[in-house]
């Protein structure tokens, strides 16, 4: 059953945290992956030129991405957290 504030938002549960954590797993996969294989393209490819620089360009992007994935978590779960609070404790006394 969905959660609804006075808004008419839905709250963040428990039960989003598989959900969030699937979603960070495959982020970390892709981002993984990415670099591997701008990694082997670079090792391939003349020093200074077009596609090495682009390949390193490419490494160094998904390294900066890949370096928020633990600020994403938190942010998450936290969330998870505060909808849980407001959930429980935003109920107007009967």
């Amino acid at each position: 059953m969905k959660h609804l504030n006075k808004r008419g938002q839905r709250a963040f549960t428990i039960a989003d945290m598989g959900t969030i954590a699937i979603a960070l797993v495959v982020a970390a996969v892709i981002l993984g992956m990415g670099s591997t294989i701008l990694a082997k393209l670079k090792g391939q490819q003349t020093v200074n030129g077009t596609a090495y620089n682009a390949s390193n360009s490419g490494i160094e992007g998904l390294s900066t991405m890949a370096e928020f994935i633990p600020t994403i978590a938190i942010v998450a779960v936290a969330a998870i957290v505060i909808g849980i609070i407001l959930v429980f404790f935003g109920r107007p006394r009967a």
